[in-house]
């Protein structure tokens, strides 16, 4: 025999709405993101100059070091916004600030393994500009199958808990 009854608690269980932040509020994040990595980068030269001043000439000395230092910041950048993310769960000290969130594209909350990869993925050469456009979606988020939401406006998910 069938059973036709309907489960009366599918009437209470909401989807994750996902509503994504504006470009204007990730630009934001971007800005007050970089500038804070920039700022610990700069006091952490400092500090080394302090502790190994010979280290520092030496690299400074360092023909065609233009390239390197560029690359080596760009994977610092990599690492610095994948630990961030992964500390915090999808949330920056930008993303704070304008009330959003990095997920995955389920709502779930990021995993520090999901979180390494968009940190990483900011690496690519041009990926800044893919964000340009409406909506924004930038390739750290469609590689990593991940959105940047708003959250006073999404309903998402966190672990086994619904949260708004």
């Amino acid at each position: 025999m069938e059973d036709n009854r309907k489960d009366l608690l599918t009437d209470f269980i909401e989807e994750p709405q996902l509503i994504q932040a504006s470009g204007g509020k990730r630009f934001i994040n971007f800005l007050v993101d970089y500038i804070i990595f920039i700022a610990l980068l700069f006091g952490a030269g400092i500090l080394w100059a302090l502790l190994s001043p010979d280290t520092i000439s030496a690299i400074n000395d360092n023909a065609g070091s233009g390239i390197i230092d560029r690359i080596l910041t760009l994977l610092l950048y990599g690492f610095y916004m994948g630990c961030v993310e992964a500390v915090t769960r999808g949330r920056s000290l930008g993303k704070l600030i304008t009330g959003t969130k990095a997920v995955n594209e389920d709502g779930s909350v990021l995993r520090a393994g999901t979180a390494f990869k968009r940190g990483f993925s900011r690496v690519v050469p041009f990926e800044i500009f893919s964000a340009l456009g409406a909506p924004s979606y930038p390739w750290h988020d469609k590689w990593n199958h991940t959105y940047v939401v708003d959250i006073k406006q999404s309903y998402i998910l966190t672990g086994s808990d619904q949260i708004r």
